[in-house]
């Protein structure tokens, strides 16, 4: 019992091993999908992994067309092969290898192909394995190139008018278009409108940033991409950005400002198409008066008698749009250099600024230095400390000398050996060296502290 146990487990793991091992190297096909070319063979190669002398095979290829009619093609055995006959002259059976291949396609050869095979081993009598594979064929037609045409195919004007383009070719299956416009793709959007091939693209209404160069690609699955011939569409757009432009004078915001007696030139330009007719207006008293037409308006300041103001009217007779641009004329005078550049005004501030913070710190240090020197108490501790000779120099008027005569003068006592004495007048500047004397000099200082007159008196 245990013996025969041991023979079915042998068995069933010997049947797991050899399902295995068809399953994964006895048939092999490199691609399941082949795209063909109308009028050319097509070969559906498959490749078998095993030994034709070990094993036994039958097998059949047969075709589905795309209507969903079914035909066998091929019946095959190791010995023998059956061709419907309807088919001899339209297909190869390759043996041993068990390929197919069609030598002129059409098509009427579309489809998916079926094969089957029963594989049985010599070895393993009653053990037959069933493999099936299908491939799917496509048959094009390579794509010729295309062209493509406008409807109108004048210009047009935006937001009134809608273009349609169209792209065709001669020849080709399977067509799938790209639009183009100056090398950019085009996609659907709220105003692009394709058909289910996009061999028609519907722009409706038109805009200015429809114009460019047009072109298409067509392409199918045996045929790159086919580029057409480039073709303009030409849209008639604005006035837009309407702008009033002059190399002279000061500008600040929509105020020109010039000095008397200047002659100054003024540009009206806009984005248009046609280019726009221009017309320049001045407006003075409630009253508006057509100066001259054109982009350029010529004004003599000398004859403004005031501030005034101007319109350039810009309008396209196509589009039947216009737009308008104001602007007032001052006369003033400027000096020289600020009709150029209006930014100057702001670089004067940063300067400004500079030159006040320089002096402010000039006139600090100015002001230290004098605090350090003339300060009172410095001016006595100088008396003070300079010798009784250099203090006493007579000068041939009787009087010291007569430079240190200047000063502020003050009546002081000096207590000590001479106490009934005065003190003779003394200039500020050099007062006699005190030490024991009690003074007021105005009222910068109010008390010197007394001291030994010893050295005063000696």
């Amino acid at each position: 019992m245990e013996a025969t146990g041991r023979t079915a487990l042998y068995i069933c793991c010997s049947v797991l091993f050899i399902l295995t091992e068809v399953n994964s190297e006895l048939i092999h096909i490199p691609s399941l999908v082949h795209h063909g070319i109308e009028g050319e063979p097509l070969r559906l190669p498959v490749e078998t992994r095993f030994p034709l002398d070990k094993v036994e095979i039958q097998g059949t290829w047969s075709h589905t067309r795309p209507s969903g009619t079914r035909v066998t093609l091929v019946t095959f055995t190791k010995e023998a092969t059956i061709t419907d006959m309807m088919y001899r002259s339209h297909l190869h059976f390759s043996e041993p290898n068990i390929s197919l291949e069609i030598l002129e396609l059409n098509q009427e050869d579309e489809g998916d192909y079926h094969l089957n095979l029963n594989i049985e081993f010599h070895n393993k009598t009653g053990l037959v394995i069933k493999e099936e594979r299908t491939v799917h064929v496509t048959v094009d037609v390579p794509v010729s190139r295309p062209v493509i045409g406008k409807s109108p195919s004048y210009a047009v004007v935006e937001d009134k008018s809608n273009v349609t383009w169209t792209c065709s070719v001669k020849e080709g299956t399977k067509v799938v278009f790209q639009w183009l416009r100056d090398d950019i793709p085009l996609g659907p959007s709220d105003r692009y409108h394709f058909s289910q091939d996009r061999s028609t693209l519907f722009i409706s209404p038109v805009r200015k940033e429809d114009k460019g160069s047009y072109q298409c690609v067509a392409s199918n699955p045996v045929s790159q991409g086919q580029y057409s011939g480039t073709m303009e569409l030409n849209v008639y757009y604005g006035p837009y950005n309407l702008e009033v432009n002059s190399g002279q004078g000061l500008r600040t915001g929509e105020v020109f400002t010039i000095n008397p007696g200047e002659l100054v030139f003024f540009e009206c330009r806009a984005d248009s198409n046609p280019p726009t007719s221009y017309v320049w207006i001045s407006k003075s008293h409630n009253a508006t008066q057509v100066i001259t037409e054109g982009p350029r308006l010529e004004v003599r300041s000398y004859k403004l008698a005031q501030a005034e103001e101007y319109l350039c009217r810009a309008f396209n007779n196509v589009t039947e749009k216009q737009d308008e641009a104001q602007f007032t004329l001052v006369v003033a005078s400027l000096g020289p250099g600020k009709e150029k550049h209006t930014q100057d005004r702001s670089s004067v501030l940063p300067l400004a600024a500079i030159t006040v913070c320089s002096l402010f710190i000039i006139s600090c240090m100015l002001m230290f230095f004098i605090r350090r020197t003339c300060h009172p108490k410095r001016v006595l501790m100088s008396i003070y400390n300079r010798p009784l000779t250099e203090q006493k120099r007579p000068h041939r008027s009787g009087h010291e000398d007569a430079t240190e005569d200047f000063g502020i003068y003050e009546f002081v006592s000096i207590p000590g050996k001479m106490e009934s004495a005065q003190a003779s007048c003394r200039s500020l500047a050099h007062l006699e060296s005190v030490q024991d004397m009690h003074t007021t000099i105005y009222d910068v200082i109010g008390h010197v502290p007394e001291t030994s007159s010893q050295s005063f008196l000696e």
